[in-house]
């Protein structure tokens, strides 16, 4: 039986502690799918599509990840993948009150649904997704922050690095 997990996200952009949670998840499951939300409520600033671009390129050397885009519940997501295993990463306490909220709300609609979180290395503990778009906004650095290939995808769409 295939061990699959979904890693669900706004990935906007994907960070290396993003990247860092997704071979965790690799070398734990046969198959990890990258899910990439719409997240339309959270106005994000790259695109659904550049975002899944961006997460393609960030698990390109990850042989059993995939990367996919959705726009429904993530419960109804992983019915639809026939997966019962959901990722998420935990940064620091703020992030586990948000994160057990969201588990106990996936597990209220599918009892079956499991969640497990991972925590990133320490060295991109301190990373976040809305923190590299503060730095984008006032044009400072974030080579060091988010993939290589995704800092020259950013910069590819005009935006410094």
């Amino acid at each position: 039986m295939t061990k699959r997990a979904i890693y669900p996200g706004s990935f906007d952009p994907i960070t290396n502690g993003h990247l860092d949670v997704v071979n965790r998840a690799a070398s734990i499951f046969d198959e990890v799918v990258v899910a990439v939300s719409r997240s339309a409520d959270k106005n994000p600033t790259f695109s659904l599509e550049d975002r899944v671009e961006m997460v393609k390129l960030a698990v390109s050397g990850v042989k059993n990840a995939r990367v996919l885009p959705f726009e429904t519940l993530l419960v109804r997501f992983a019915k639809e993948l026939n997966v019962r295993i959901l990722v998420r990463g935990l940064r620091a306490v703020s992030d586990f009150e948000y994160e057990l909220q969201m588990g106990y709300a996936n597990e209220s609609l599918d009892p079956e649904i499991e969640t497990i979180y991972l925590m990133p290395t320490l060295k991109y503990a301190f990373i976040s997704a809305s923190a590299v778009r503060s730095i984008l906004r006032h044009e400072g650095r974030i080579n060091h922050l988010v993939p290589l290939n995704v800092a020259e995808y950013i910069e590819k769409k005009g935006v410094k690095c």
